[in-house]
């Protein structure tokens, strides 16, 4: 099992990507049973690409399955790493809390250095009055993420900034009417930042790059054009260092590859004649303090071909 170790590289790669992917396998469209996803998060934590890998995305009613499914492959050596769970609502907060509490207790004895523990969660709010009840039941030790109407991201920013609580936008989904556009989607890390408001992003972005890419993995399934993943968190650095918004949005339709490179200090983009560099302090500072990860249901994926674009 994976022990805990020091980052092998200060690689700006090493910077950006580090335990970007919130694995969501049990969402569609791979919507995997509970056997097969704690499996597949289990073999990706040994893999040489292990290092990307962020939380387990879990429902918070099927918390018990998960733990029936995952016991016999949690880590159990001391100074193994825990795995991390970020738990979904049902719907129902204080329920959730007591589930959350009941996991917690039942992985207690070792979750400090293994076996597993919830410590983040997600629920979708629609106001300010349902962010203030949500955060008068949740514990303040569990990381709250509200998803929040992306066209309401200037309107309820401020609450949940107020709240200490953390945003969510959800960028896509398996269907294309579910695809922001890119003005909305640099609102949204506007806003974040504005409000000095820590986000995760989620749905849609399996790949690196903006693209048409299918939107199941169904025989026949339709075409749609995505967001990359790091179409997303590029424009939340340059959002950060005080970029154009025209600019970010620009960055955020990038879809060719040959205008990013990266290097060991830095994200270099080149659109035209114009070059945006993207330092290691500032992918920093971007991955601990705005957009720490994004869930997909899918992590090859992602890693696969953000290698064969020789970024990993």
């Amino acid at each position: 099992m994976p022990v805990r170790l020091p980052p092998v590289t200060e690689h700006a790669s090493r910077i950006l990507l580090e335990g970007i992917v919130d694995y969501a396998g049990l969402f569609p469209p791979a919507a995997l049973a509970m056997p097969g996803a704690v499996r597949n998060y289990a073999h990706y934590r040994a893999g040489g690409a292990g290092w990307m890998l962020g939380r387990f995305v879990c429902p918070a009613d099927a918390l018990e399955l998960f733990s029936e499914r995952a016991d016999p492959l949690l880590p159990r050596d001391a100074g193994a790493i825990p795995w991390r769970l970020s738990v979904t609502a049902s719907g129902d907060a204080a329920a959730d809390c007591d589930r959350i509490a009941a996991f917690n207790e039942r992985h207690r004895v070792c979750f400090e250095e293994c076996g597993a523990m919830v410590d983040a969660y997600e629920v979708r709010v629609g106001s300010e009055q349902e962010i203030a009840r949500l955060d008068a039941v949740l514990p303040r030790n569990i990381m709250t993420y509200c998803e929040i109407p992306l066209a309401m991201s200037t309107a309820l920013m401020p609450a949940i900034a107020a709240s200490g609580r953390r945003a969510k936008m959800r960028t896509g989904g398996t269907t294309p009417e579910t695809f922001p556009s890119a003005e909305v989607i640099i609102g949204f890390l506007r806003a974040v930042i504005a409000n000095g408001v820590i986000a995760k992003a989620t749905a849609g972005l399996h790949h690196p790059l903006r693209g048409e890419y299918r939107l199941t993995y169904d025989d026949g399934a339709p075409v749609g054009r995505m967001f990359g993943y790091l179409n997303v968190f590029l424009a939340a650095a340059m959002l950060s260092q005080r970029g154009e918004p025209s600019e970010a949005a620009r960055l955020l339709n990038e879809s060719d590859a040959s205008t990013l490179s990266i290097d060991e200090y830095q994200v270099t983009w080149r659109d035209g004649q114009h070059e945006v560099v993207l330092d290691r302090a500032l992918l920093q500072r971007v991955r601990e303090s705005v957009l720490v990860s994004f869930g997909s249901c899918s992590f090859t994926e992602p890693v696969d071909e953000t290698r064969a674009l020789h970024w990993i």
